[in-house]
């Protein structure tokens, strides 16, 4: 499928793809960062991915997607771009995904968190140790439909909610990541790994 596809559906199905602005500063950092090895947390389309790839050209992406459908249409998304010979997709639960990755000794230079945002602060871990030093975690929709500043939250997204202000507190107090949220669009969360 090719982006402009995605983004035409996204419209009139609401499809969850990463939103402009956010989109346009994830490229900026990719640019100014001369990144070569990306981590992606959740593939979904493959349309994040295929922006990622596109904005560095040097850069080689892993992407990791739970659902078997999504998978397929991602790889789909990647041939049409023309970016498939630089994805490697594993089409697995992240948690399980993640901790492969840890012990294969893999390294990112950029980590786009944009799973299961009720597992964010489970995966932070894993993500420390992928992360080099230098490198820039980016976590999507931090702020959840605007929930995450209610001061009453439905009981559905309570769970979701207590689970995401875990993992802003994890990264936020973590010592060796400068991170600061930018309230644009669903929340973006920055995180640079300074040791």
């Amino acid at each position: 499928m090719k982006l402009n596809q995605i983004k035409q559906l996204s419209k009139t199905k609401y499809l969850p793809i990463i939103r402009p602005e956010s989109q346009k500063i994830v490229c900026q950092i990719l640019q100014a960062g001369n990144v070569k090895r990306i981590l992606e947390i959740g593939t979904f389309y493959g349309y994040s991915g295929s922006v990622m790839l596109l904005s560095s050209p040097n850069a080689h992406l892993i992407t990791i997607e739970k659902d078997a459908q999504n998978a397929e249409i991602a790889m789909q998304t990647f041939v049409d771009e023309k970016l498939v010979d630089r994805v490697r997709l594993i089409q697995e639960d992240a948690l399980v995904a993640l901790e492969k990755l840890v012990l294969q000794g893999e390294k990112f230079d950029f980590i786009f968190l944009d799973g299961a945002k009720g597992q964010y602060y489970k995966y932070f871990a894993y993500i420390k140790s992928l992360l080099e030093v230098g490198g820039t975690l980016v976590a999507d929709d931090v702020d959840f439909h605007g929930y995450m500043i209610q001061n009453q939250v439905k009981h559905k997204h309570r769970t979701i909610v207590n689970n995401l202000k875990k993992f802003i507190k994890l990264v936020t107090d973590d010592e060796s990541f400068e991170s600061k949220i930018l309230n644009i669009e669903d929340g973006l969360l920055i995180a640079r790994k300074t040791k």
